[in-house]
């Protein structure tokens, strides 16, 4: 189930929907990209809170992060890719490469900071889902 607010980043902002079909391809014609999954927003209020920050994050970041919006149906298989525990979120890679996520609404600020610092770092291995991951 999606909203309105989500809906128009596919229908008005051009936004792509990506599947466990399209998404190797998206991922490879783009240097960094950012992934939606909103998740059910009657279950995920906040789904629609980051629906609307999305594009002014693109847009801060111009030409530096293609968005795209995951297919329903596909989201609990690609979340368990990628580890991320609560939703929505964003996830954030270079090519393929996984850089991070950023779960449910934030401020601003963190959204920026946490951004740039994801940009510029390493790529990082997803977290696993119920497994801890233990530095040494």
């Amino acid at each position: 189930m999606s909203s309105p607010l989500i809906e128009r980043l596919t229908t008005e902002l051009g936004y792509p929907r990506v599947d466990t079909e399209s998404l190797n391809e998206f991922l490879d014609a783009h240097a960094h990209s950012v992934l939606f999954f909103a998740g059910d927003p009657a279950k995920y209020p906040e789904a629609n809170d980051v629906a609307v920050v999305l594009p002014e994050l693109v847009r801060h970041f111009a030409g530096r992060l293609a968005p795209a919006l995951v297919a329903d149906e596909d989201e609990a298989r690609l979340q368990a890719l990628y580890g991320f525990e609560s939703w929505p979120a964003l996830v954030f890679l270079r090519g393929r490469e996984y850089l991070g996520s950023i779960c449910r609404i934030r401020d601003w600020s963190d959204y920026l900071q946490t951004i740039e610092a994801l940009l510029q770092g390493p790529p990082k291995r997803p977290p696993s889902v119920g497994i801890p991951v233990v530095s040494a």
